[in-house]
């Protein structure tokens, strides 16, 4: 399997790689992104192949048919690295809600959200090709919550990788901060951004395609890369889970083979969604892929009509931080899976020129074939948390907002998906205001509904609040670079 770009090939790089490299050296040409040239087939066999197999098998099978440049027994062991979560022959149990609503709980690795899912087997590869290389890189990462966390779990202490991990000053909740700041291994920064997610991605995008900042890492015999769902290390295994769920199904006779299902996806940077349209292509029955959004709908415009426009648009804080993003990464991956390498550049190009860009009616419709999307604020969240409270269900606010879409998106009567990012001990005030109890700190909020809604608090959320802080740098967005160059 080779890797091409979506806004084209400059004639200064490569026109393909493997994937080896598209994970290694993730800036592509004209600033674009790597995407598979071709996506393997889920036929019907390969779905009934699966129906009584381990998670790590399913995986290792769907990532040897995309026919990466890894070998198996790497991947065997970077698979392996789900025997850590909460129950190793099902890392993503599915919940029922409603009599045909079932959630995906995604995070019951060891940093409680999604992340984990992609982020743990990749870590593993990258560090790998690193020291097979015998090379060393910088790992960059920009969070609005998770990805750091999950980031600097998988790379901790890994040989020829330092991480260097940028969040949004007070853009995330505590629980998700302290994860990052009293991480102590010596391979790892953690930098606090004065401004939103948008200003550390736009940061680790410019760096990441900055000839003269490689030129100043090479001095130091270092390389570059990112850990971001810029990087399709982390997409690909994004689109395994998504498979799973729906044998998940199967498997508890709640749908026949080949019955197709709704899929609804809380998205911020739309790395899982795109990694639903990737398994949707690839031949899982899919209707069509429901994005839901907090109150930062940009997401929600695009796909209802086409409009990409930030000129209009101040980045909101909300109760979901993890999806306060204005510029979406991936849905430049799905444009160029539709609309090609030469539109999609142009689009791209006229976003940053002029900060808006629309798409044209037949673009539209080819988009909305595959998605259709709304948005809830955090008081229509807070409903939805309580409500299902009182059920026996924790939701956090993140996969609150996908209710709406699973109530008025859906045209016909199918099985549907909801996908839950992260645990609730991560947003532990919003879910006990939810419940009726207003605090001010997390340790008060998590003792709250541990002991009102009865449910149990990991030890790895716990021993947190007793760690010491290890990372306490706050720059401006212009001192990154700086700060990075000085920890190496």
């Amino acid at each position: 399997m080779q890797f091409i770009e979506t806004r084209g090939n400059d004639g200064k790089k490569p026109s393909s790689v493997p994937f080896s490299e598209a994970i290694l050296s993730p800036s592509a040409s004209f600033g674009g992104l790597f995407v598979p040239s071709s996506i393997p087939d889920l036929d019907r066999d390969f779905l009934e192949s699966h129906i009584s197999s381990h998670y790590k098998a399913l995986a290792l099978d769907f990532l040897q048919n995309f026919g990466i440049d890894i070998e198996t027994s790497v991947l065997q062991e970077a698979l392996d690295r789900y025997d850590g979560f909460d129950d190793p022959s099902n890392p993503v149990p599915l919940s029922q809600i409603e009599d045909d609503c079932f959630v995906a709980e995604l995070y019951h690795g060891p940093t409680r959200a999604f992340k984990d899912m992609a982020l743990q087997p990749f870590g593993f590869v990258l560090s790998h090709l690193a020291q097979k290389r015998n090379e060393n890189y910088l790992i960059m990462a920009a969070t609005s919550g998770d990805t750091g966390p999950a980031t600097l779990e998988t790379f901790k202490n890994q040989k020829g990788v330092k991480v260097a991990c940028l969040y949004p000053d007070g853009g995330t909740s505590d629980v998700q901060r302290l994860q990052m700041v009293t991480e102590d291994a010596p391979n790892l920064k953690v930098i606090g951004v004065e401004g939103n997610f948008d200003d550390t991605q736009n940061t680790l995008k410019e760096l990441l395609a900055s000839e003269e900042f490689k030129a100043e890492l090479a001095q130091k015999n270092i390389k570059l890369s990112a850990a971001n769902s810029v990087n399709f290390g982390r997409i690909i295994f994004q689109v395994i889970y998504h498979i799973h769920s729906y044998l998940e199904l199967v498997r508890k006779e709640s749908i026949s083979m080949g019955e197709k299902i709704y899929l609804v996806v809380p998205s911020g940077n739309f790395g899982n969604a795109l990694g639903a349209y990737y398994a949707k292509k690839a031949g899982l029955p899919i209707e069509k892929i429901l994005i839901s959004s907090n109150v930062n709908n940009i997401l929600t415009d695009w796909i209802n009509n086409g409009s990409y426009d930030l000129t209009t648009r101040d980045l909101m804080q909300t109760q979901s931080p993890a999806m306060d993003i204005l510029k979406s990464s991936n849905i430049e991956r799905i444009m160029f899976d539709k609309f090609g390498a030469e539109r999609t550049k142009e689009l791209m190009e006229e976003l940053e020129a002029k900060g808006k860009y629309q798409l044209k009616s037949d673009e539209l419709d080819n988009l909305r074939r595959d998605f259709d999307a709304s948005f809830a604020d955090d008081s229509e969240c807070q409903t939805v948390v309580g409500e299902y409270a009182k059920k026996g269900y924790i939701l956090e606010p993140h996969t609150a907002t996908c209710i709406g879409a699973y109530k008025s998106l859906r045209e016909k009567p199918l099985k549907t998906i909801i996908y839950s990012t992260a645990e609730w001990t991560k947003f532990s005030p919003a879910v006990s205001s939810a419940l009726g109890h207003t605090v001010l700190g997390d340790i008060e909020a998590l003792k709250w509904v541990s002991q009102n809604a009865d449910v149990s608090v990991p030890d790895m959320i716990n021993g947190l609040f007793d760690k010491p802080i290890i990372h306490n740098i706050v720059v401006d967005k212009k001192s990154i670079k700086e700060e990075m160059l000085n920890f190496l």
